[in-house]
């Protein structure tokens, strides 16, 4: 089983509370968890990711188990090898494109040097097509170029599993179409399971593979190769 999920977590602010609630299981290498602003697709990705603990469940992506609040297990984020890639791609502004994509590689505070020359950043500015721009800042890429340097710098570690925020919200929808191909491209190409989150169908027409709708927290419908949770 690629992914399955298991967990319940009870989130409170002042009087009010949310109930997070997710059960699903997958074999597909493409998941898409679809819903409105608030339901909880956001706090299940982070979930995955180490980025936010459950209070009683399991998390377990391609037979290892990342959380298990039964067994007290629960491993670090950079453990459990999964690439999270945020809603505006997170690039450091200040940096190059080859020194975002070598950012993961470096330990400590330091930013990588101007330069740096290392063969996995080498091979993934070629494989997602970088290598003119290793030098330009973010602010000079195009939307699709600052959409490839993050999933580089995802990539760069050799994750198990892509987990991506909303990644075409912040652009117009012409833009959504050209960026929706080239992910699923590339997806095609690389073969690294993928999990996506989003509010559009269209998204999930594009990727799934899987498809669960999240409604209040809780998985409402399955659209789904794999079994039933």
């Amino acid at each position: 089983m690629l992914l399955d999920l298991d967990f319940r977590k009870t989130l409170r602010s002042g009087k009010r509370s949310f109930q997070l609630d997710v059960c699903l299981q997958s074999d597909s290498d493409r998941v898409v968890i679809m819903g409105p602003s608030g339901s909880g697709k956001s706090l299940t990705l982070k979930a995955i990711a180490g980025l936010l603990r459950p209070d009683a469940g399991h998390v377990r992506v391609a037979g290892d188990t990342l959380f298990d609040a039964a067994a007290n297990i629960d491993l670090s984020p950079q453990a459990r090898r999964t690439a999270y890639v945020f809603q505006d791609y997170a690039l450091f502004p200040h940096l190059s494109v080859r020194q975002n994509i070598a950012f993961p590689l470096l330990r400590g505070w330091l930013n990588p040097r101007q330069n740096i020359q290392h063969a996995v950043v080498d091979y993934w500015l070629d494989a997602l097509r970088l290598t003119q721009v290793a030098q330009q800042r973010p602010d000079s890429l195009s939307g699709g170029q600052r959409q490839r340097t993050a999933l580089a710098r995802a990539l760069v570690t050799e994750p198990r599993m892509l987990l991506l925020d909303e990644p075409f919200a912040a652009v117009d929808p012409v833009l959504r179409v050209d960026m929706r191909s080239e992910l699923d491209a590339l997806q095609r190409r690389l073969q690294v399971p993928m999990l996506l989150i989003t509010h559009v169908p269209d998204d999930a027409a594009a990727f799934g593979g899987d498809v669960f709708t999240v409604l209040d927290g809780r998985v409402a419908e399955q659209i789904t190769r794999t079994g039933e949770c």
